[in-house]
């Protein structure tokens, strides 16, 4: 998906909030890219260092790079999860390049399931939670406060006011793979046939937004 919406050889990229660093390594190995990475944790940055050396620690709100740097960022299920997802955005067009691209995926808020668990009286329990999502706000963040979702409209609100384009949003289905592990023949099936959803209505239970923002000139004279 990553690759339809950038050319990725010889690009320079980021992986904003990268983890153990699966996508930069692979990025770095497929396609010999100039490749940076940060997380604000430090033990997944010393492992993602092992493919990816200039890993560094950091905060998505706070970015060490320069401004027009990069030709892709990519966010991969990040922002959901950080201080300030306004800030966090706004750091990531800053490091674009005029034309480069950010790619960002983040939770569909109308998923049937929520994925990050849930507090009851105080007491943090692991596990999916169906329909936690389709609470009203006030009573779904009491219960699910340590992360966001999205509603489309919620995501594209924290561009307004930015240097982007919208180049492509649309909602996607998970790849299920603990499923067709313990399951295969049935677990394809339904892979299968939950991405021939992403082609209907039914799209909007998918389980994330993907996001493609360009980055615009600013210094381009008006049309």
């Amino acid at each position: 998906m990553i690759r339809h919406w950038v050319d990725l050889h010889g690009a320079c990229v980021l992986e904003a909030g990268c983890g153990v660093g699966a996508y930069s390594s692979q990025i770095g190995r497929r396609y010999s890219s100039c490749v940076e990475a940060f997380d604000i944790e430090f033990e997944r940055v010393r492992e993602a260092r092992r493919d990816t050396p200039h890993a560094v620690v950091a905060a998505a709100e706070a970015v060490p790079y320069r401004s027009n740097l990069f030709d892709l960022v990519i966010s991969n299920e990040v922002i959901e999860h950080v201080q300030d997802d306004r800030a966090a955005v706004r750091e990531m067009v800053r490091v674009l390049r005029p034309g480069g691209r950010l790619v960002l995926f983040c939770p569909n808020r109308w998923y049937p399931v929520e994925q990050h668990g849930w507090y009851w009286r105080g007491e943090y329990r692991f596990g999916n939670i169906p329909l936690i999502n389709y609470l009203p706000d006030r009573w779904r963040d009491r219960l699910v406060p340590h992360v966001r979702t999205y509603t489309a409209r919620r995501l594209r609100r924290l561009f307004d006011g930015l240097p982007v384009r919208i180049v492509h949003h649309s909602r996607i289905f998970g790849g299920y793979d603990n499923i067709i592990y313990r399951h295969p023949h049935a677990g394809r099936w339904l892979r299968d046939l939950l991405y021939l959803a992403e082609r209907t209505p039914l799209r909007v239970l998918a389980l994330s937004h993907l996001l493609v923002v360009e980055k615009l000139d600013e210094r381009a004279p008006a049309p």
